[in-house]
């Protein structure tokens, strides 16, 4: 067992947008320096919500792996694999379900904020009642000694090392409980103001080009009780201004602050700055995109042999569980 191990997993539901960029990338690329990172497509975990609609997740895996390959996450210092071609993972997570109280998984916030957030689908299933088993098995099937999240989803952690503690104490010592690794998750406003998020509308994606983020950020709610450029502004209220800090560099963000609490720039002037700023952070990371995307098959060569590679691990545990529960 390898207590230096990470797991981490991303839905495949579509295009990866700045929050994935900032919030778990970022965090990703360091714990690659530091740790045995196994990161997963998660594509099972999609069908929890979209298995009336499924024909796209094949391509929002190979979208979304290219961005991984882009920023960096690199498959010769970790592994880089699809959760539904590690077959173990299923094996484990029926097992669990024969052992996870039913009042365990109703309680779980995540479930009833769903069910009321995505009132077009149907999730009164078993498999989305079910998904934190899944998510336990994702973890423990590898030993994974921390997992990485933001201090938000410490108790949906939680409810694995519940699972894993109730098998230990039936079974015998197979699983270490997985500790939380907080990281540091900066919340990437949208362009309205929400959250970014796909289902908002309201994003800048990773794969969109020079001009679409220009007008996107062009677009951007500012500070709304700043109606004229002669009137004071103040950019603790202005949307636009909370995506400064990551793409301004500070000695300009400065200058930004006095001149806009002094009516001297204006907010279409200084959403140019911020655009010009963020296309050029960004266009390194796009050209090598753009590099890997004419590799035919590079993500699909990646995708089996990170597999391959998370399977004979996940095989040596499921040797353990078999003898622990003498089956």
């Amino acid at each position: 067992m390898s207590n230096n191990r990470i797991v981490s997993g991303m839905r495949p539901t579509g295009k990866l947008h700045l929050g994935h960029f900032h919030g778990v990338l970022s965090n990703w690329l360091e714990l690659q320096r530091n740790f045995d990172c196994f990161f997963f497509a998660a594509d099972w975990h999609s069908l929890t919500t979209e298995y009336a609609n499924t024909e796209g997740i094949k391509d929002s895996i190979n979208e979304m792996v290219l961005d991984w390959l882009a920023f960096g996450i690199d498959p010769e210092k970790s592994v880089i694999f699809e959760q539904s071609h590690v077959p173990q993972h299923a094996e484990l997570c029926l097992i669990l379900s024969m052992i996870t109280p039913v009042s365990w998984l109703e309680r779980n916030p995540t479930y009833k904020e769903m069910q009321e957030n995505l009132t077009t689908k149907d999730l009164s299933t078993f498999g989305f009642l079910g998904y934190p088993v899944l998510m336990a098995s994702d973890i423990i099937v590898y030993k994974s000694a921390r997992v990485p999240v933001g201090q938000d989803q410490v108790p949906h952690l939680e409810i694995t090392r519940e699972i894993a503690r109730r098998f230990n104490h039936l079974y015998g010592p197979v699983f270490p409980e997985p500790a939380a690794l907080l990281t540091e998750t900066p919340k990437v406003l949208g362009l309205d103001g929400r959250k970014m998020s796909k289902s908002y509308g309201n994003a800048i994606f990773l794969s969109d080009d020079a001009e679409e983020t220009r007008k996107k950020v062009m677009s951007m709610v500012t500070d709304t009780l700043r109606p004229f450029k002669k009137d004071p502004g103040e950019p603790d209220r202005c949307v636009a201004f909370t995506l400064h800090s990551l793409y301004v560099p500070q000695e300009k963000r400065d200058e930004i602050v006095i001149a806009c609490r002094a009516a001297t720039l204006g907010c279409v002037d200084c959403k140019k700055i911020l655009a010009g700023c963020m296309v050029d952070t960004l266009a390194p990371f796009r050209a090598k995109r753009e590099e890997l995307a004419r590799q035919s098959g590079l993500v699909q060569e990646v995708l089996e042999e990170g597999s391959r590679k998370a399977e004979a691990v996940a095989k040596e545990t499921m040797v353990e569980v078999r003898a622990a529960l003498r089956v």
